[in-house]
């Protein structure tokens, strides 16, 4: 993997950090070039984390490079890639706003155009399991489904991109969205936007928004 994937990932735990969307340590951060994946230790700042703590797994889950142990939730990074030819990068984070929902189980409609362009569908609950376990990985890569954005029950989300900044993008994306849909639901029922038109405003977001 060239040092530029390395590169992006220390930067982007350096601003996930920063971001409000995690506390110290928690959470974790891959990016796959092809059949290796890059990935964030298990247990380390990420102000002091520089290239040589990262950590390269087969897409077996199989370290095949780096010193360090790999995040405790490798495993659901590799189960994602598995299932998900499309996502290249991969960001776990601990947000307040979205966390609502998951201490809730609940599921997060989509009630904006925001949410059906960027993350392309409802974001699902994945069923409680424990940390760092098969069955939270299975769990969470079910929950994903084709979107881009899941909750973990009581744990936290998981955003998929084609990039990190992506990641980040979806990362913002659900959090707006989880704020408006809780707003909304303590003054009334919130609309949801049909599948149909979701799909269309996806497929736009990909293939016809900018220049």
């Amino acid at each position: 993997m060239n040092s530029d994937c390395r590169k992006q990932i220390i930067e982007a735990g350096r601003k996930l950090l920063h971001s409000g969307l995690t506390i110290e340590t928690w959470g974790n951060i891959s990016i796959r070039d092809g059949d290796r994946i890059c990935i964030t230790p298990s247990g380390m700042d990420y102000e002091t984390m520089d290239e040589n703590d990262l950590v390269m797994l087969d897409l077996n889950g199989n370290v095949i490079d780096g010193k360090r142990k790999p995040s405790i939730e490798a495993g659901l990074h590799v189960m994602i890639y598995r299932n998900r030819p499309d996502v290249s990068a991969i960001l776990h984070t601990h947000p307040v706003s979205s966390m609502v929902f998951a201490v809730l189980h609940e599921d997060i409609p989509v009630i904006s155009d925001e949410m059906a362009q960027a993350l392309g569908g409802a974001v699902r609950c994945a069923a409680y399991a424990l940390p760092g376990s098969e069955e939270l990985a299975a769990n969470a890569a079910k929950a994903l489904g084709s979107s881009q954005a899941c909750l973990l029950a009581n744990h936290g989300a998981v955003l998929a991109g084609r990039t990190l900044k992506e990641c980040f993008k979806n990362a913002a994306v659900l959090e707006a969205s989880s704020e408006v849909y809780y707003k909304a639901r303590t003054i009334g029922k919130p609309a949801e936007i049909t599948e149909e038109n979701v799909r269309w405003m996806r497929d736009f977001a990909l293939h016809k928004y900018g220049q």
